[in-house]
């Protein structure tokens, strides 16, 4: 995975990293590429893509706040993910998909923490119940 823009320069990219601040990252659905940031210089998922990324799509990307105590997983599964027309089956897909993104991009920043969902992103999780 190769992670395409550090706001900060590249010299600040270890003082960025590991500052102890709240981060905000947008990983690709294909694990091709994320975009990482300080929570307060992204403010928002679809702001730090536009301040990176000229072109994107929001629905594309697993979407994260971590430190290091912790990953929360803004879990929002499109309705179109990888065409898979049953919802059981395409929110079970997402979860899995999120959760090996997810974790190959902590690891390769240097964070080895729980990825959890915030209750207010939990209806597809219950969903399956």
């Amino acid at each position: 995975m190769k992670i395409i823009k550090f706001y900060g320069s590249d010299e600040n990219k270890k003082d960025f990293l590991n500052s102890g601040e709240p981060l905000m990252a947008v990983i690709s659905h294909d694990c091709s590429h994320a975009v990482v940031s300080l929570l307060d210089e992204g403010c928002e998922h679809h702001i730090l893509l536009a301040k990176a990324l000229d072109k994107y799509n929001i629905d594309e990307y697993f979407r994260i706040i971590f430190d290091s105590d912790g990953c929360d997983w803004t879990f929002v599964c499109p309705p179109d993910y990888k065409n898979i027309s049953n919802k059981e089956r395409r929110i079970t897909r997402f979860y899995a998909d999120g959760v090996d993104a997810i974790t190959e991009f902590l690891k390769s920043v240097g964070y080895d923490v729980p990825i959890e969902i915030p209750r207010r992103y939990r209806r597809h999780i219950d969903y399956l119940k």
